[in-house]
């Protein structure tokens, strides 16, 4: 393989990972708004969507393995595939989360929410933005952008905190409502975590860049 044919074939794992982070990111919105509507059939769709997500980690990493197999990359660019492949994993992780979500509204199928979801909506956006910007951080070798993931990530926190108050009053005041408010706690952790994969990617970009290890979730 020539020089110029390694780096079309890492152009085109550039863009497997968009479109893979492209699909994650409409998943975790048609995940959050299924639980917000009350959508089962959205909900069922986010499900089933899933194995086309584990398909293309898995395809993605069969092109990482043939291109370390198949020329020698010099640091930065052997830094580029093993990001990839760093990426990719976090990618399905947070495909997964959206997943969980979803079943979320499954089990909750025909129960009036117990309150109107104002904030978890919110920490969907806030995550959705997080994965955007770490994608375009990667295409881009943004190291600044890369590190914006920090601050989100805190907002996502204080959010979830707020969320976990709330619920909690709710289930001392009425116990009948402690099953829901378990569930909808569960879904702002699952976003939370979500947040963390997002810096995750973050720690990734700023390493196939510097070289150098950085921890962002401290």
């Amino acid at each position: 393989m020539t020089r110029e044919s390694f780096h079309s074939h890492l152009d085109q794992l550039q863009q497997d990972l968009l479109r893979m982070g492209t699909l994650v990111e409409e998943k975790i919105y048609q995940a959050v708004k299924s639980l917000a509507e009350r959508d089962l059939d959205l909900a069922r769709e986010v499900v089933a969507g899933d194995d086309a997500i584990d398909q293309m980690e898995l395809d993605i990493e069969q092109r990482c393995l043939q291109l370390l197999a198949l020329q020698q990359p010099m640091a930065r660019d052997l830094r580029a595939i093993g990001t990839a492949l760093k990426i990719t994993t976090d990618l399905e992780r947070m495909a997964d989360l959206a997943v969980d979500i979803a079943k979320i509204t499954i089990r909750l199928e025909g129960q009036p929410l117990i309150k109107p979801l104002v904030d978890i909506p919110r920490m969907a956006e806030i995550a959705r933005s997080m994965l955007r910007d770490s994608l375009n951080a990667f295409i881009r070798q943004d190291v600044h952008l890369a590190m914006e993931m920090i601050e989100r990530d805190h907002d996502l926190d204080h959010l979830y905190a707020q969320i976990f108050r709330e619920l909690l009053v709710l289930m001392i005041e009425d116990p009948k409502a402690i099953t829901q408010a378990t569930y909808l706690l569960f879904a702002a952790k699952h976003l939370e975590r979500i947040g963390d994969h997002a810096t995750n990617l973050g720690e990734w970009i700023i390493y196939m860049v510097t070289g150098e290890r950085k921890e962002l979730n401290n």
